[in-house]
């Protein structure tokens, strides 16, 4: 990019800084170094800036800049003067640079750690946050190059650049002098500072999304003339759904004359609508979807659907293209949903936005729902609008996004905007890739904890066109990390639906006591059962037999809802015979009308055969659009539906305010796995408003093991210490490690025994032996020096000459459990700290629990408990039971070891034997390496392309 012959830079041009952000208002634009060529943008930036803002730079009139000036302000050399612009369409809305000072102020170079800062914004983007997400590139920037703190200088009238400093949440001090206010902060991220960029992150992303989920216009590109096609389609759907706002028909090749399609205003590009336009929805082919966005940003347009495919999905050349249609939009401000996407929908009364290719607009509801495929898009929308032949009792939707490839808008940001949108009350999402799952599972556990999410996630492979961060992390670990997140993990779309019906609809669980009442004492035991093995706490069913009447179902449950030891209800129901049997309507509102006598507790209905009695209980939530009346046309011209009281139809299907909906499954397995995911569910919620702490330990040596770890990584980028190294490191974090002497020969042996003392074992730790007891390469208890020379000959005659087989001494340890502790720093996930039962359990069965470092004491009490074969830690069929809260104290060591020096890339403590008192650690490794980038916490950006 740097190309003029008289640079003179120390560095060359760093284009990591570059990146785009999302500002506060969800536009978006691209920061990225000032250099020789930006001479004639600074000039006309400059120009656009009013004296006031100049005045406040300069603290002088300044009304224009210098040949001098202009020089000095796009020559840097990106080490002592460093300069950012902000740039929408290329051109510049805001500057920030950075001058290293010395002690006397005065110009300075390293080892000078301090700088002077200054911004200015042009005035018509004021107010956006640009200043701030410039304040956050240029600490980063000045981190990078060795400054640690820095000074600015501002008139006190200056209001708002001072609110940008002091907002920023870095430690400051603050002094007035000659009338100006000097400010002084350190660089280095803070608590504070990390909370202000993570909340600032949300709100702008949350609004770039509410953007396209609610726009004031919306313009259809690549409507087609005749019926029929994806364009006409889409535009067909919207003006159905009722939509709120102004509707545009284009496309290149309507005739001049022609003034509307479908009652709709027609023109031929974008830049002949008269008014402004939020949202256009592009389907073009691919080949003509640059010529759209160019129209499109020119005009001013907010966001983009692009439904065209052609792109990454593709191939090679299909992926290029794509990266150019992301960097087009985002030169613009643009955010883009797609390419290659289904649509979107937001139901809310004063949108009605179907600008999708599903053909009917789902009745509004509070389940916002996110899909990657357009595919499993469309069975998301059928399960929730269906009446019958699968699960029954529906219940609406507020927003759906189908995304596409998700080039640019991904389901981290719809998760932005569900957090705190007052119209969703349950998230459900299917996820066939998470592009960043360090920031996934951070948003995912904001929002879990405020409202409950579902989420089907892929089996790991990405599909072509999603752009995915490497992970060395099994599927199964990273899905154990989102279960810690608080995320209701399922395997299918009809367990999504399920969880997410139930949850939409009913309270949570207090607990896991289940109460099972019904007409069927065969569906009693068969959901009894299934309780079970969900590992519920069912109470033995009642069986009202099949004679029941509406009134003995009304007092039955009434009187389970009543029961102080009941946390929740499965009513059964199969269609009886006889005079005296209820119909569906009235059982119907015989469950609901004692439901809501004891409103805090969830009820739900397994039902055989029993449609009517589904979609009565369901009554009030159908999903069947309502009718919608044909719009008047505006005096400008532009297509608005009509503003109308709900239809007869609508206000049939509203339900009583405050009432929970009692959702039907047709199968006993189906209800009672949904209502295991509530209660967990519910524990999770629990659980999350006291996380516990990170405890602190007095005898951890951080700075020793600091200065180790330097010395260690002097010689090597990347390497696996030795043993004598891994046992220092280790010790300044108080993990001792068992001693093991080597052993190459016989007479060797017997000294490392005399040294160590007897009882001792003896070991071979070839790779192909080593944590193998299975295969003979260990001796144990050996009593003395005969029994020693003994085992080392029985090794050397099974398996070879002991420069094969490595052999070790070491003392015996206590007897107890053998464990394996495992931490390991995941360029994609983070670092994440692992444990299970050393052998067969973990290599074979893959029983290890995961937690997301750093672990804190109740999550590291929960991870121990978490593995299946945990019941041998706690005394199992009259074992001792051994000393958990050693055990927990070396993963908290474990955690914090790795969560201080993330050089430490992966650590193997095997086995570790915890005894009914104390634990062992017999055998570590640790590897070290250049940490992996924490983008998490750098500067907010958008992911790159």
């Amino acid at each position: 990019m740097q190309t003029s012959a008289d640079r003179q830079d120390r560095h060359q041009y760093p284009a990591h800084w570059e990146a785009d952000v999302v500002l506060r208002d969800g536009g978006t634009a691209r920061i990225r170094p000032i250099t020789v060529d930006d001479a004639d943008r600074l000039v006309s930036f400059y120009e656009q800036v009013s004296d006031e803002s100049k005045y406040y730079r300069f603290f002088a009139p300044y009304p224009r800049l210098s040949a001098k000036d202009v020089h000095r302000f796009t020559h840097h050399d990106f080490v002592d003067r460093v300069g950012l612009a902000a740039t929408i369409g290329g051109e510049f809305i805001a500057t920030v640079r950075y001058d290293r000072i010395g002690a006397d102020g005065m110009p300075a170079t390293a080892p000078a750690d301090e700088a002077e800062v200054a911004f200015l914004v042009q005035d018509a983007h004021q107010g956006r946050g640009v200043a701030s997400a410039l304040l956050e590139h240029i600490a980063a920037v000045a981190r990078e190059r060795g400054i640690r703190r820095f000074a600015a200088e501002v008139l006190p009238a200056n209001t708002k650049m001072i609110k940008v400093f002091t907002d920023a949440g870095y430690t400051q001090k603050r002094s007035f002098e000659d009338g100006v206010v000097r400010l002084e902060f350190d660089l280095e991220p803070t608590d504070r500072s990390l909370a202000v960029q993570r909340a600032r992150e949300q709100r702008a992303e949350a609004r770039s999304v509410r953007r396209l989920l609610m726009p004031g216009s919306v313009a259809v590109v690549g409507v087609g003339r005749a019926p029929g096609g994806v364009g006409r389609s889409v535009l067909g759907n919207i003006r159905d759904a009722g939509y709120g706002g102004l509707l545009h028909a284009v496309n290149k090749a309507f005739p001049e004359d022609l003034g509307e399609v479908d009652g709709v205003p027609a023109y031929r590009c974008v830049r002949d609508i008269g008014g402004p336009v939020d949202l256009a929805v592009v389907a073009v082919p691919a080949e003509h979807v640059p010529a759209v966005v160019a129209e499109c940003g020119e005009h001013g347009v907010q966001g983009l659907v692009v439904l065209s495919a052609g792109y990454a999905e593709s191939g090679p050349e299909g992926r290029e293209r794509q990266r150019a249609l992301v960097r087009q939009a985002r030169a613009y401000g643009m955010r883009i949903i797609g390419p290659n996407a289904f649509g979107i929908i937001n139901t809310a009364p004063d949108v009605r936005l179907n600008a999708s290719l599903a053909p009917e607009m789902p009745r509004p509801g509070r389940i916002g729902m996110f899909a990657q495929s357009g595919a499993i898009g469309i069975a998301l929308l059928s399960r929730l609008h269906r009446r019958g032949g699968g699960v029954t009792g529906v219940t609406g939707v507020s927003t759906f996004v189908s995304a596409g490839n998700r080039a640019d808008v991904s389901g981290n940001d719809v998760l932005q905007y569900w957090y705190d949108d007052p119209e969703t009350d349950v998230a459900l999402m299917y996820l066939e890739s998470i592009g960043n799952p360090r920031k996934f599972t951070r948003l995912a556990r904001r929002t879990a904890a405020a409202k409950p999410l579902v989420v089907v996630q892929g089996d790991g492979s990405a599909p072509p066109g999603h752009a995915v961060r490497a992970t060395r992390l099994p599927h199964a670990t990273v899905s154990a990390l989102l279960r810690q997140a608080g995320v209701i993990r399922v395997d299918t779309i009809t367990e999504l639906v399920d969880a997410g019906l139930l949850l939409a609809r009913q309270p949570l669980p207090a607990g896991p006591r289940v109460a099972i009442l019904g007409n069927s004492e065969s569906l009693g035991v068969l959901t009894y059962d299934r309780c079970l093995a969900e590992g519920l706490r069912p109470s033995r069913p009642l069986d009202l037999t099949t004679g029941a009447t509406a009134q003995d179902f009304h007092r039955a449950l009434g009187a389970a809802l009543a029961d102080e030891t009941c946390d929740s209800v499965v009513v059964t129901a199969i269609p009886a015979i006889g005079e005296a049997s209820p119909g569906d309507a009235e059982l119907a509102e015989a469950l609901r009308s004692a439901a809501a006598a004891v409103p805090g507790k969830p009820v739900l209905v397994v039902h055989v055969e029993l449609g009517g009695l589904a979609e009565a209980l369901s009554a009030a939530a159908s999903t069947a659009p309502a009718a919608v009346e044909k719009a008047p046309r505006t005096e400008g011209g532009a297509h608005r539906p009509a503003d109308r009281p709900p239809t007869a139809t609508a206000e049939a299907a509203s339900p009583p305010e405050g009432t929970h909906l009692i959702p039907a499954y047709p199968a006993a397995e189906r209800a009672v796995r949904a209502l295991a995911e509530a209660v967990r569910y519910g524990q999770w919620r629990r659980e999350a408003a006291d996380p516990g702490k990170v405890p602190e330990y007095d005898d951890i040596d951080e700075k020793g093991a600091a200065r180790l770890i330097g010395e260690l990584l002097a010689r090597g980028e990347g390497l696996t210490i030795s043993d004598a190294e891994t046992c220092e490191l280790l010790g300044k974090y108080g993990i001792p490690v068992r001693r093991a002497l080597p052993a190459p020969t016989p007479d060797t042996a017997a000294e490392a025994a005399r040294t160590l003392g007897y009882p001792v074992a003896l070991k071979a730790t070839a790779p192909h032996l080593r944590h193998r007891a299975d295969l003979g390469g260990v001796r144990l208890d050996l009593a003395d020096e005969e029994q020693l020379r003994r085992a080392y000959a029985e090794l050397a005659e099974l398996f070879g000459k002991p420069e094969e087989l490595r052999p070790v001494v070491q003392g015996m340890a206590p007897r107890g459990v053998d464990t394996v502790v495992r931490a390991v720093i995941d360029p994609a996930a983070g670092a994440v700290l692992s444990f299970g039962l050393a052998g067969a359990a973990s290599q074979l069965l893959g029983d290890m629990a995961h937690r997301l470092v750093p672990v804190t004491d109740r999550e590291a009490t929960s991870l121990v408990r978490s593995i299946r074969t945990a019941p041998l830690l706690f005394g199992w069929r009259g074992s001792t039971p051994v000393d958990t809260p050693a055990l927990e104290e070396l993963l908290l060591r474990v955690s914090r070891l790795v969560d201080d020096h993330p050089e430490v890339v992966a650590v193997t403590l095997e086995p570790v034997v915890v005894a009914p008192h104390g634990v062992s650690v017999l055998g570590a490794t640790v590897r070290l390496a250049p940490p992996p980038a924490r983008d998490d916490l750098g500067p907010r950006t958008m992911p790159a392309y």
